[in-house]
């Protein structure tokens, strides 16, 4: 039977569609890709899903798991009362997400935030893939699109091949399909200086798995920090001649951008020291902190939050280690930059991300122009079910854009204004936030009619999208689960 608190409708019996229809294609293995391929085995359907790792290995992967992360190992907030990607969690575990399902069994202490160890999700996900009969997973890379593949799912994200984004971009008549993206480093925790760092979470907020006190805080005097920015600004950087003049999206700028901007960029971005003192003194608040989040179960290595960069590795080691704290620090991983691969999805795919000029392609995940590793799994997981049901022969109509999950489609098939100038490119890579959700209509008043103002009218905002958006959701699941029985 249908149970609309797992999700929408799911197959009764194994290959009760697989054997009667060609596979569903998958490019990419990524998490939208994984997350899709996992909704359409779910409902019977057989996948082929296509990866490229190890065969080729990119410039950022490390590993041949599927979903692997390769930047941050934070899902962002698990707040869904009062979090727009908290609140996107909530909506992907109430219908049966494979990579929250992963996410939520191995994750490790972060403040208010979802973190995982990096290693155990991506095998969590990959071993469910792998033992799953109706998916079979190809090793290859794919330059062309076989005109004989009839449902085709592109999630190669934002590393996609150069000859697949070549042969993307001529169906899309589009110019340009690129931007830069950025990673950070990672230190290992025994080489951390203890007399001057401390563990605390930004106003002791505690998280899943948390206690209050889940990151490692580096505190610097303002001499420090202005001696620190001068460092940055100084530093050899790599060039890429290739993609010099590709954009980078304003979410996760390198440090060294961030510094040029101005001497307090950095103290008003990454290394804010809002909410931190150092509980065993009581001496002034520090003028700046680097922040380090746990990025692995065992608790033996820590990112260094905000800190992606394209220093070269030998002046990185170089300039973080006049970071006070980290003056003998080990880098597990230095921090690096890789090219960012997105469509003017607005323009280009429809209301169930088919390609309009091609609609036997589906496109999930960044490259549709989302940013984040859960809008990433969101995208996959829609790109999924619209695809099953149209292999089956059903209707499913969208999710409302009152929810998460709706609002965040809605931006990227349709809901961003585009510049007026001709020919310009204004669409932008876009993490899921309230001001994709439609306003809230009624005026916030409190019980006894009075308005609400000031940061309590901000705290009643955010909780009145976020429990119109999980009503909102209860209520198209169960409709849409029923409409799909009755077929």
């Amino acid at each position: 039977m249908l149970r609309a608190s797992r999700g929408l409708s799911q197959g009764r019996h194994t290959g009760l569609y697989g054997g009667m229809t060609k596979p569903i294609h998958i490019i990419g293995g990524g998490l939208a890709g994984a997350e899709a391929a996992f909704q359409l085995a779910t409902r019977d359907l057989r996948v082929v899903l296509h990866e490229m790792r190890p065969v080729r290995g990119t410039p950022a992967h490390k590993t041949g798991n599927l979903a692997e992360l390769v930047c941050s190992n934070s899902f962002r907030s698990d707040d869904s009362a009062m979090n727009a990607v908290g609140l996107l969690h909530h909506e992907l575990r109430r219908m049966n997400s494979l990579i929250m399902r992963a996410a939520d069994a191995n994750q490790v202490p972060a403040g208010g935030a979802l973190a995982v160890d990096r290693e155990g999700f991506s095998s969590a996900v990959t071993i469910a893939l792998e033992s799953n009969p109706l998916i079979e997973i190809r090793r290859e890379e794919i330059y062309t699109l076989p005109a004989e593949w009839d449902s085709i799912i592109i999630a190669t994200g934002p590393l996609t091949s150069l000859a697949l984004a070549e042969n993307i971009r001529k169906k899309t008549g589009q110019s340009a399909l690129a931007f830069f993206d950025a990673i950070a480093p990672i230190v290992h925790r025994d080489s951390i200086d203890f007399s001057i760092a401390w563990f605390q979470s930004r106003y002791d907020k505690s998280g899943p798995g948390g206690s209050g006190a889940d990151y490692i805080n580096c505190p610097m005097t303002r001499e420090e920090y202005e001696r620190f920015v001068a460092l940055v600004n100084t530093a050899e950087k790599i060039e890429f001649k290739e993609w010099e003049d590709t954009p980078y999206f304003e979410g996760c700028l390198p440090i060294e951008v961030m510094a040029a901007r101005g001497i307090d960029t950095l103290r008003h971005g990454p290394m804010k020291p809002f909410g931190l003192a150092d509980p065993r003194t009581l001496g002034p608040k520090p003028y700046a902190v680097v922040q380090l989040r746990q990025d692995n179960k065992l608790g033996t290595l820590f990112n260094m939050v905000g800190f992606q960069t394209k220093l070269k590795h030998g002046e990185q080691a170089r300039v973080f280690r006049t970071i006070p704290g980290l003056e003998k620090a080990e880098f597990a991983r230095l921090g690096g930059l890789h090219r960012n691969t997105y469509l003017d999805a607005p323009k280009l795919l429809d209301s169930t991300l088919r390609l309009k000029a091609d609609p036997r392609l589906r496109f999930a995940g960044q490259i549709t122009g989302c940013e984040g590793y859960v809008e990433s799994a969101a995208v996959g997981l829609l790109a999924g079910l619209f695809a099953a049901t149209e292999k089956r022969g059903e209707t499913l109509c969208v999710p409302p854009a009152t929810t998460a999950l709706g609002a965040l489609l809605a931006h990227i098939t349709g809901g961003h204004l585009g510049d007026e100038c001709e020919g310009s490119r204004s669409y932008q890579p876009m993490n899921i936030n309230f001001g994709l959700f439609p306003p809230i209509s009624d005026e916030l008043r409190r019980p006894s009619g009075g308005k609400i103002r000031g940061s309590e009218r901000t705290v009643a905002r955010k909780e009145a999208f976020t429990l119109r958006a999980k009503a909102d959701l209860d209520a198209w699941l169960a409709r849409e689960s029923s409409a799909n029985v009755a077929a």
